[in-house]
């Protein structure tokens, strides 16, 4: 029976992501702000299959929640063999370059949390020597655009920090995954077009829980922006300047 931790537990992928995971029978932790969504997602979990929820409300945004999530998970399982992270924001881009405050914060958001909570659990990973930890980065931050460069930035970091962080536990039997979604059709990218382009939440959720268990390292849902990023990251300067991406 797997002890699983998702911190943004009611985010849509991440509340996908658990439904394809319950039926096999494992133990949930979910971290979040609001501790009645939280209880919400626990009762569906509950009923397709998990054996165990546990909820923890706290604000991941500063790092006292960091700290506080992480305290109350070791204080519930002594192991954890699946983390999931998959809180965060969508920013507004032009908000953010009037505002220095904006900007930092969806830094916080979306990076820097991330990064204090991955540095947290490696720790943990690194004693126990498996696991799988897998963070919800973006193929945002494949290349520098100025419609969400923000945004992209932060989980750019992110990115190198798993990087980095999969080199380390090289030597263990702990799986690092990059998950990098492309355009999903969410409450958070409510007011945008749809196209062609966009996946559901399930879809994405199916491909996380998939990677894994297959225990796969860099993850672009749906598979085709793995092919989409390559082009994009391979224009030439002068050609990618005179777009409006």
């Amino acid at each position: 029976m797997k002890n699983i931790v998702i911190f943004g537990a009611y985010s849509a992928i991440a509340e996908a992501t658990a439904r394809h995971l319950a039926p096999s029978g494992g133990r949930f932790f979910l971290v979040g702000r609001d501790s009645g969504k939280l209880d919400q997602v626990a009762a569906d979990l509950k009923v397709r299959g998990a054996t165990e929820t546990h909820v923890f409300a706290s604000d991941l945004a500063v790092p006292a929640g960091v700290l506080a999530s992480i305290e109350a998970l070791y204080g519930t399982f002594d192991t954890v063999d699946v983390a999931l992270l998959a809180h965060g924001t969508l920013p507004d881009q032009k908000a953010c370059e009037a505002d220095a405050g904006q900007t930092l914060a969806a830094f916080e958001i979306n990076g820097l949390s991330h990064i204090g909570l991955l540095t947290l659990l490696a720790e943990r990973f690194e004693t126990q020597g498996t696991g799988t930890i897998a963070v919800i980065t973006s193929v945002s931050g494949d290349r520098g655009r100025q419609s969400n460069y923000v945004y992209g930035a932060a989980k750019r970091a992110v990115s190198t920090f798993l990087d980095g962080l999969r080199h380390r536990l090289a030597a263990t039997s702990v799986q690092v995954i990059d998950i990098r979604p492309g355009f999903v059709d969410t409450p958070m990218t409510a007011a945008f077009d749809k196209g062609p382009l966009w996946a559901s939440p399930d879809k994405v959720g199916a491909d996380i829980a998939r990677a894994i268990e297959k225990g796969r390292t860099v993850v672009y849902t749906p598979w085709f922006w793995r092919y989409i990023m390559l082009i994009i990251r391979n224009v030439p300067a002068f050609v990618f300047h005179k777009t409006k991406l």
